[in-house]
């Protein structure tokens, strides 16, 4: 395995970790993101992500491939109570908190620090965040690792400790194309989730509450089908969306668990996801600005991508059975995602 580094714009660097199977991947330290992800093909080399090729482009769109926090997903109203306390956090998109509001994890310029093993290679970023920004408490100190080994398996592990009681509750926000072009829209691709249960959600995507069976609905992914059945069904929460964007609720969690699985349209290529978190966010990129953004030459698409955002499901500050994302103070948070890709 090899690792290098270079610069990547203002204060970002750009580290390249490549295994002996030819798979590559870079990270940068603005917003502690993937940049690519390069598999081998009979042809040459794809990167299956998506992504620009500046940093000018991921100021004006953060969130890709980014570090996700402090809380990922919506906070109704940007309100929450720990406690008896309550707090008002910064208010964002639509009269709710998103991803951490203003002042969020995915801009920030993270240290790093590189190290290399007989089994991989990681980069450890590490930032801090101020008791008070953007209406969160607690001076929270943060590490996120990437590490790439020769199985194949892109790994991202979070860690973290506040000396108040707080809400944390970070993801990754990669974006996934398994055909190598942000051009061509995911319809073809085959999605598994191992979950019985999703959470459908109010017209601001806000979580309503509810749990409900994935059985006879258009989000039955319990095994694998092509995603545009769902695209093209008559479901009302698929209209409210315009595809997916819902949390699933995991029938089981770990390491050793398949949580969900993405299979390309020429069935040569998988991504397996497995984490430690109770749910994951699937959204599948369904809402486009007035002029899509161009990825390395290519205009995205609507459905040009599709994301596996593990964390603990949105609401769950306020619905009690939604999962736990308070982090008392002194106490650490742990958390690990992996994606294993086979080819």
């Amino acid at each position: 395995m090899k690792v290098s580094q270079r610069p990547f714009g203002d204060e970002a660097f750009l580290f390249t970790i490549e295994n002996d199977n030819g798979v590559t991947l870079e990270v940068t330290n603005f917003g502690a993101r993937i940049i690519n992800l390069f598999v081998p093909t009979d042809s040459g080399r794809k990167n299956v992500i998506l992504g620009f090729d500046s940093i000018e482009d991921y100021k004006k769109e953060s969130y890709y491939g980014a570090t996700i926090g402090r809380v990922a997903g919506r906070i109704k109203n940007g309100e929450f109570t720990i406690d008896e306390s309550r707090y008002q956090t910064s208010i964002n998109q639509s009269g709710n908190t998103l991803h951490g509001g203003y002042s969020g994890l995915d801009l920030m310029y993270w240290s790093h620090e590189v190290i290399e093993m007989d089994q991989g290679i990681s980069i450890i970023f590490s930032t801090e965040l101020p008791d008070g920004k953007d209406g969160f408490p607690g001076n929270i100190k943060i590490k996120v690792t990437y590490t790439l080994d020769n199985d194949n398996v892109w790994s991202v592990s979070y860690k973290a400790i506040s000396d108040k009681d707080t809400i944390f509750n970070p993801t990754n926000h990669v974006y996934f194309n398994l055909t190598g072009h942000p051009s061509n829209p995911i319809n073809d691709h085959s999605l598994q989730i191992s979950a019985d249960e999703f959470a459908p959600v109010n017209e601001d995507t806000t979580v309503t509450g509810e749990k409900c069976s994935v059985s006879g609905t258009s989000y039955d992914f319990r095994t694998p089908k092509k995603l545009k059945t769902t695209f093209d069904s008559d479901n009302a929460e698929v209209k409210k969306v315009k595809g997916i964007d819902h949390p699933f609720f995991l029938t089981s969690s770990g390491l050793d668990q398949i949580a969900a699985r993405l299979i390309s349209p020429d069935e040569k290529l998988t991504i397996e996801v497995y984490t430690e978190e109770p749910a994951i966010v699937v959204y599948t990129a369904n809402v486009m600005d007035d002029v899509p953004p161009l990825m390395h030459g290519e205009q995205l698409v609507q459905h040009g991508g599709i994301t596996f955002e593990t964390q603990a499901a949105p609401g769950a500050i306020e619905f009690e059975d939604f999962g736990d994302i308070v982090l008392r103070a002194n106490s650490t948070y742990t958390s690990q995602t992996k994606f294993k890709i086979s080819y």
